[in-house]
């Protein structure tokens, strides 16, 4: 696909991924290409271990591919030196972590005012976001909590506002509700839809379950390294 495609916004180009275990190189993904196109949900499925998590952390630039090129908002994240990777992410990514990830010795407010605190957002706009995103995702009266205060769910919704608060174009979602009961795992997903397509965010999500693939615009399959675009049920 070509770079100046006007209707991508992230893509990998002949993306390979190896780890080394002792004298041998395992492969994860082999020859990956993909175009995302602007305002697109995407679900990836695969089986523990496939490389579903490390696709997403490619794309995120917290990871390197073994060979080939990622992009995302017209910039090869690869060949950017490590500094320029966390800018490039601050200002047009926001992550989504299954275990959460929240820092257990901030609030709820303050967790979320992290990522804007450093992309250098002026303080006033910065808190305004913060406690709009909280009403949001229905934990305003939370905000002042800290996270061992805070149920599995809630926890979840603070991440999802985390990582909304830089208002990103692509937002990275790595089994967002695996850590979640069926039903608050519903609750969450349709948040994080909601508070994505509303505004024409591109949405790639991990997941193990149909169910919440069956939302996305597009399915794609991993299997034995290579992305497969799946068929519709």
């Amino acid at each position: 696909m070509s770079t100046t495609d006007p209707a991508a916004f992230a893509w990998l180009t002949q993306v390979s991924k190896h780890f080394v275990e002792g004298d041998r190189q395992r492969p994860v993904l082999v020859d990956c290409d993909l175009a995302i196109e602007t305002g697109q949900f995407v679900a990836i499925r695969g089986r523990s271990g496939s490389g579903k998590s490390t696709l997403l952390h490619l794309l995120a630039g917290l990871d390197l591919p073994s060979a080939g090129d990622v992009y995302v908002a017209s910039a090869c994240v690869n060949r950017l030196d490590a500094q320029a990777r966390t800018l490039h992410r601050l200002a047009h990514m926001g992550f989504v972590f299954q275990a959460f990830n929240l820092i257990p010795t901030l609030t709820a407010l303050e967790n979320v005012l992290l990522p804007a605190e450093l992309a250098r957002l002026p303080s006033r706009e910065r808190t305004e976001r913060a406690r709009a995103l909280l009403e949001a995702v229905g934990l305003s009266e939370r905000a002042a909590s800290f996270p061992d205060r805070l149920s599995g769910g809630e926890q979840q919704r603070v991440a999802i506002a985390r990582a909304l608060v830089t208002e990103p174009a692509l937002v990275l979602a790595d089994e967002p509700t695996g850590n979640l009961d069926d039903d608050t795992g519903i609750v969450v997903l349709e948040l994080l839809e909601r508070l994505t397509r509303a505004v024409g965010r591109t949405l790639v999500l991990v997941t193990h379950s149909r169910e919440v693939a069956a939302r996305a615009d597009r399915v794609l399959d991993l299997d034995h390294g290579r992305l497969i675009e799946a068929r519709r049920e």
